[in-house]
């Protein structure tokens, strides 16, 4: 059953991942690349985005070592719906957006090793702003982003050490729109930037687990992200346009401007993460990751007052099973998640840093007569601030998600 219904949604849902175009509504995406996503499963959302936690059921995609670990076969798929309330000073607004955040299978080599594969966002680009003053009139718009293909495997070296990497393919398109007017003129100004990005990225990722007592086991784990360039092609039109009755805009004439083609440095990033708990049963972690941000530069357009250093996050989280081999009552094979997580993005815009925080709880809620599940995750958090005239967003994400596992490459003994 599993194998047929992997293949329908797997068609269905990496179609929808890579027509979908501006996953988020935040003006902050203005800047670099966009808003970087959140790229592990719901089950780790639920803990704060904790990636240090992983079994043998669960594809972890936030760390490829844990793979080594994988006992069955995973085919996971998660979307999330996101409320925002954006305001400054003196206005408010409201937004929502719903998305397609991953989707990715996983199967156990041999004992010792896992291999999985996906689709995931890497950023996402969509905002709306005006910067007017007494006669004359910006208003910039952007969409795009950037997606993600993987190819991880993980390898258990020996007991409690595991060892794995990730190939990851990035690619997609950023759209950027400015159109100048001006009062009393009847004509405007429109350009127009598009740059198609794509390249090569990797991660190298390590976890050793040890029962420190009967009861209670230690998890450590690290990863680094090499610093990449990659290819991003750029081409630029400028229009003469005018407003017509309805307020929509008409080109008059269009010229393509040549611009040169660049390229664009990923940054490194280095993550440790360690937890104790009691298998099967509880289990607290925390992690912290640094991220050479500083050597972002704006894409498209110069700005003044904007600078980008290290990013960090960090990121506390666990979860609770009252029974997970419970025959006589169901919610005591629930599994409870929550967590905390605050990040500095990197960007300052003036003196003001951009951060961020969420607070997340969710359940795994146990999914027929097998050991599949469904996952339901909800977030609480903000973004920026309404210092200086900039934008603060409050927002409130729901997740679902499907983790469902079988037995495959099974040698029969009778026919």
């Amino acid at each position: 059953m599993i194998k047929k219904l992997s293949i329908a949604v797997a068609l269905i849902i990496a179609g929808s991942m890579y027509a979908q175009e501006g996953g988020t509504a935040s003006p902050y995406s203005f800047f670099g690349i966009g808003s970087q996503q959140f790229r592990g499963t719901f089950e780790n959302r639920a803990m704060g985005g904790m990636g240090v936690y992983s079994d043998s059921l669960h594809l972890n995609l936030l760390n490829p070592a844990q793979l080594g670990r994988l006992r069955f076969v995973t085919f996971a798929i998660g979307g999330n719906h996101n409320e925002v309330t954006l305001k400054d000073g003196s206005n408010e607004d409201n937004t929502s957006i719903t998305t397609v955040d991953y989707i990715a299978l996983s199967f156990p080599v041999s004992r010792k090793m896992g291999v999985s594969f996906g689709l995931v966002p890497y950023t996402a680009v969509g905002y709306e702003l005006d910067d007017s003053t007494d006669d004359v009139l910006n208003q910039f718009s952007g969409r795009g982003g950037l997606n993600r293909a993987f190819l991880s495997a993980g390898y258990n070296v020996f007991k409690g050490l595991y060892l794995g990497g990730s190939v990851n393919y990035n690619f997609g398109n950023i759209q950027n729109e400015v159109v100048r007017s001006q009062e009393e003129v009847e004509l405007a100004t429109r350009e127009q930037n598009r740059s198609d990005i794509f390249g090569f990225s990797f991660e190298l990722a390590a976890q050793y687990d040890t029962m420190i007592t009967d009861n209670l086991e230690l998890r450590t784990s690290v990863k680094y992200v090499p610093a990449t360039t990659i290819a991003s092609e750029n081409t630029r039109e400028v229009a003469s346009v005018i407003f017509n009755n309805l307020g929509l805009i008409q080109d008059l004439e269009t010229i393509d401007v040549p611009i040169a083609d660049t390229d664009f440095d990923f940054p490194s990033s280095f993550t440790i993460g360690a937890g104790i708990g009691k298998p099967n049963k509880w289990f607290f972690g925390g992690e912290y990751t640094s991220q050479k941000t500083s050597s972002f530069t704006n894409r498209g357009f110069e700005l003044n007052d904007v600078s980008f250093e290290d990013a960090s996050q960090i990121r506390f989280g666990g979860f609770y099973i009252p029974k997970y081999n419970s025959v006589s009552s169901y919610f005591q094979r629930v599994t409870y998640r929550a967590g905390f997580r605050y990040e500095e993005s990197g960007i300052m815009i003036g003196n003001e840093d951009i951060n961020e925080f969420g607070i997340s709880f969710g359940v795994g809620l146990p999914a027929g007569r097998r050991i599949s599940n469904i996952n339901l995750t909800f977030e609480v958090g903000q973004r920026g601030t309404t210092n200086a005239g900039l934008v603060e967003e409050n927002f409130f994400n729901v997740g679902v998600s499907l983790s469902l596992n079988d037995i495959w490459f099974v040698q029969r003994k009778f026919n």
